[in-house]
């Protein structure tokens, strides 16, 4: 079992985890009044109906790109990366070698999608940072949000069962089989960590490296898992 915060959420709606950017054109799918997991199934509604233009791009060898995929024109493709549509990609975005990104992922304005990092129905908000070897699959990341090299965002359970989230006090079932994690704006993963599902991290709140963490922590907090260290001497 990972380690977590159990105490309940007193603050569970969208709008006190992050702000959707107004260069999205997708105000009027995302509610800011309800609970922030909720967003998870309208990020395929947002781009259900979306036309692509990768079609009148050169890009360069090794792109692979496939359905409806909208790249702004100031995008930054890499040598080697694939985009599965639909897909929506913003302003000044890096993209580096070895992205896979599997369809229903909107990406905001100024934001990297590391190398080697894989992303699936996932909405990344402006300037956030997913550098090195990363997966993201049905979670949200705020705007200025920052993964670790290695960190993951878990997204199913060990039984497969739907996940719940506690709110004051009870658990609430989220009706989604597959969820990773909320993190709100400049909210941060150290690396190596590995994020349970469900969970829900706070704005500016750190989550510690090499750690496994699941439940919600609060705004502004550090989480670290503490453990013992020693040296042992070799033996001829």
């Amino acid at each position: 079992m990972g380690g977590g915060v159990t105490r309940k959420v007193r603050a569970v709606k969208a709008l006190d985890f992050f702000a959707l950017p107004e260069s999205m054109p997708f105000q009027d799918v995302f509610d800011p009044e309800v609970y922030p997991w909720e967003w998870l199934p309208r990020i395929c509604e947002a781009v259900r109906e979306l036309k692509g233009n990768a079609a009148e791009r050169t890009l360069p060898p090794g792109v692979a790109i496939e359905g409806e995929v909208y790249l702004a024109e100031s995008v930054k493709l890499p040598p080697y990366c694939v985009i599965q549509g639909p897909c929506w990609i913003g302003e000044n975005v890096e993209i580096r070698p070895g992205a896979y990104i599997r369809g229903n992922v909107i990406v905001g304005a100024g934001s990297v999608i590391g190398n080697s990092c894989e992303y699936k129905n996932a909405l990344l908000m402006e300037n956030t940072q997913t550098p090195h070897f990363s997966y993201v699959g049905d979670s949200i990341l705020g705007n200025g949000a920052h993964l670790g090299a290695g960190a993951i965002l878990s997204n199913l359970r060990f039984d497969q069962k739907r996940i719940r989230v506690r709110v004051d006090g009870k658990r609430v079932d989220t009706g989604l089989r597959k969820f990773g994690a909320i993190l709100g704006d400049w909210a941060e993963i150290g690396c190596n960590t590995a994020v349970m599902p469900g969970s829900l991290i706070g704005k500016r709140s750190l989550v510690g490296p090499a750690t496994s963490f699941s439940g919600y922590l609060e705004p502004g907090q550090l989480y670290l898992e503490n453990a013992t260290r020693r040296t042992t001497p070799l033996r001829d």
